[in-house]
C-alpha cells in the first residue's frame, strides 16, 4: 500500500462539512486528525495537508480563510513556493503570514543575528534571542506556528548574481531587505527569471509597497542606494505592520490569480497624516 492510500484511508469518515454559506460547502479536516495521522505515520505534515488537499477538504488551520479564499485557492497558496529575502522587522513579519495563510513552500534567507535595536519592531527578536540567528529563529518560528509548512531557511548575506540562484522556481520573490543597496540587483534577477517582486520599504511614518513584473520600474529605481531616510527617521512599528499587511496582501492575490492590484503601481502612505495613496511609477 502507497504512504498516499495509507494517508487517504485514516482521514477517510474523520472529515466534517462545514457550510459557509447556502452555496458553499467544504470538508474540513480537523487539526487534531491530521496531526495525529503524521505521528503515527512518522511523516511531515507538509505531506499529509497535500494529500487532503487532494481529496478536496481543507485542513482545519485554514478555515478561517473562507470565504476570502476558496478550497481551491488554499490549494494554490499550497503547491506555490515563495522566496523571502530578509528576516528583520518586515520580513519577520511577512514570513508569519504566509505560514498562516498556508503557503506551503517558503524560502528565506538573512546572515544577520539579532541585537537590541531590533527589539521595537522586529517579530523575531526577543531578548532572549539577542544574538541569535535571524535564519535559526525563522526556523523555529515556523516550527511552532505551521510545521506543515515546507521552509527552506539560509543565514546568508546575498548580494548580486547570488540572488538569481536563490530565487530560481519560486512564484514570487518578497523583499523584505533593510535599506537600498541591494534592491535593485534583486529586482533584477527577478526580472531575469520572469518572476513578480513585491518590494516594501519603511521610514518613520510612512512607507511604499509596490508589485514590479519584469520591465516594469520599481521605487528603488528612483531611491539611489544609501540608507537615507531610514537611519534618520528609524522604523517603528506601525508603519511596519502596515507595509507588511499590504504586502502580503498583494503576494496571495498573485498566488490565487486574483491579480496584483498594485503591479506598475506603488500604494504610499505618512500614518502621521493618515495619508494613503496610490501612484503610477
Amino acid at each position: 500500500m502507497s504512504i498516499e492510500k495509507e494517508i487517504s484511508d485514516r482521514l477517510q469518515g474523520r472529515g466534517i462539512e462545514k457550510e459557509f454559506s447556502p452555496d458553499l460547502k467544504v470538508k474540513i479536516i480537523p487539526l487534531a486528525v491530521s496531526r495525529s495521522t503524521s505521528a503515527e505515520l512518522g511523516l511531515d505534515q507538509n505531506f499529509v495537508e497535500r494529500v487532503v488537499f487532494k481529496q478536496g477538504a481543507m485542513p482545519e488551520r485554514y478555515s478561517r480563510n473562507m470565504t476570502t479564499f476558496s478550497q481551491s485557492d488554499q490549494e494554490h497558496f499550497f503547491e506555490s513556493k515563495v522566496a523571502v529575502v530578509g528576516l528583520g522587522g518586515l520580513g519577520g513579519h511577512l514570513l508569519e503570514a504566509l505560514a498562516r495563510a498556508g503557503v506551503g513552500h517558503i524560502v528565506a534567507c538573512d546572515g544577520d543575528v539579532f541585537e537590541p535595536s531590533n527589539l521595537n519592531r522586529q517579530l523575531l527578536a526577543t531578548e532572549s534571542s539577542l544574538g541569535q540567528s535571524k535564519a535559526d529563529a525563522a526556523y523555529e518560528l515556523i516550527r511552532i506556528v505551521n510545521p506543515a509548512v515546507f521552509l527552506d531557511v539560509r543565514s546568508d548575506f546575498l548580494e548580486g548574481d547570488q540572488f538569481e540562484n536563490f530565487i530560481k522556481g519560486c512564484d514570487v520573490v518578497v523583499d523584505c531587505l533593510g535599506g537600498l543597496e541591494h534592491r535593485v540587483p534583486l529586482k533584477d534577477s527577478a526580472a531575469k527569471l520572469g518572476i513578480p517582486l513585491v518590494t516594501a520599504s519603511v521610514a518613520g511614518w510612512a512607507g511604499i509597497v509596490s508589485t514590479v513584473y519584469p520591465g516594469d520600474h520599481s521605487p528603488a529605481d528612483f531611491f539611489g542606494d544609501n540608507n537615507g531616510l531610514e537611519e534618520t527617521l528609524g522604523t517603528p512599528i506601525p508603519a511596519i505592520l502596515t507595509a507588511v499587511g499590504v504586502q502580503s496582501a498583494e503576494v496571495l492575490k498573485i498566488l490565487s490569480g486574483k491579480g496584483a492590484g498594485l503591479a506598475g503601481k506603488a500604494f504610499m502612505f505618512d500614518l502621521s497624516g493618515l495619508y494613503f495613496d496610490v501612484v503610477t511609477l
